[in-house]
């Protein structure tokens, strides 16, 4: 009987000292607002593929909604932990009942500029009186940033016409054939023409929200409340991702066109790279040693969203605080900023 008992406890003991299963890693999905070749996948990607994710025991599952419109429904009506999308979505449909809020920017500079090819006609804003411009879709938040532009530049919104002209090949050609005098889009697709096409630009970017952050990382009230550790912990590798792509953009490259899905070749990765060189300015880690990569400035917030508002664009005024929120900054940026630039400098 003694022997059956200290049989027992040995086990007992074997048990206790055995490695047990590891801790599964907390799910998180993010519905993005634009396919998976979007510019500003490349933190999510990187983020992914740099292991950063799993370092803060998450495992992040991406999918592409095509739009910053149907991401929002999608978020609204639960398909969804995180968006990836502009802000604009969820300022015009706070009045329409759509309670989304951006916990963590992806641009901190105001996305839409007006391109005009740099040996053409145009050197000034005034040059535009009677031309044609260029645009996404129809009534853009690109347009309202260029009429307020050009109505600085003593021009009436009358003065210009606006034509829908695609993206990619479609917007090249129209460009580079004079079918329109410049293109009222964002900067990283212009920049993409610049890498792609040979194309130079001449931009005009908005004076007043030139600093105002308009794409982010976005999620319900309800998903900040009850899922807000695993938010902080996709902030602060967002935030590390975005110190890789700093200081490593070849590397930041091969994981964004890994992420996408796209073939990589010598030329795909030089692309890339030259355009997040060109584009660094338009992604969070400017500053890769700030303790602030991520935030969204309350009062840049609050100028958007008046800026929209005088638009005529809503009615409604929603607080700031429902549109953005810093709370997770502070854990975001709770690393040490120096031993990760020497650390991703090394990465290959």
């Amino acid at each position: 009987m003694a022997r059956f008992i200290a049989l027992l406890a040995g086990a007992a003991v074997a048990l206790a000292l055995a490695p047990g299963p590891a801790d599964a890693d907390d799910a998180l999905s993010v519905i993005a607002g634009a396919n998976q070749t979007a510019f500003f996948e490349v933190l999510n990607n990187v983020a992914q593929l740099a292991g950063f994710y799993k370092e803060q025991h998450l495992n992040v599952t991406t999918q592409y909604a095509g739009s910053p419109n149907i991401a929002a429904q999608l978020l609204s009506s639960g398909k969804g932990d995180i968006g990836g999308m502009s802000i604009e979505p969820i300022i015009l449909g706070y009045e329409k009942g759509i309670r989304l809020t951006a916990f963590f920017t992806r641009d901190p500079s105001y996305d839409y500029v007006l391109g005009v090819l740099a040996d053409g006609p145009v050197k000034s804003l005034s040059d535009l009186k009677g031309a044609t411009l260029g645009e996404f879709s129809v009534g853009s938040p690109a347009e309202i940033s260029t009429n307020a532009m050009l109505e600085g530049a003593g021009l009436k919104k009358s003065d210009v016409t606006y034509i829908p002209i695609g993206s990619g090949a479609q917007a090249i050609s129209a460009l580079t054939t004079g079918k329109v005098a410049g293109a009222a889009f964002p900067f990283p697709e212009l920049a993409s023409y610049e890498v792609i096409a040979g194309l130079k630009f001449r931009y005009f970017f908005n004076p007043l929200l030139r600093d105002v952050g308009n794409t982010a990382y976005v999620a319900t009230p309800a998903t900040i409340q009850n899922k807000g550790d695993l938010l902080q912990r996709f902030a602060r590798a967002n935030a590390m991702a975005a110190v890789l792509v700093r200081e490593n953009p070849r590397l930041a490259a091969r994981y964004f066109l890994q992420g996408a899905g796209v073939k990589i070749t010598d030329k795909s990765l030089d692309d890339e790279t030259r355009l997040l060189e060109l584009d660094r300015d338009q992604l969070p880690g400017t500053d890769p040693e700030s303790k602030r990569i991520g935030l969204l400035p309350t009062l840049g917030i609050q100028l958007y969203i008046r800026f929209l508002a005088g638009a005529g664009l809503i009615a409604q005024i929603p607080p700031t605080s429902a549109i953005a929120t810093d709370q997770f900054i502070a854990y975001a940026n709770d690393f040490d900023h120096n031993a990760l630039i020497a650390r991703v400098k090394q990465m290959r």
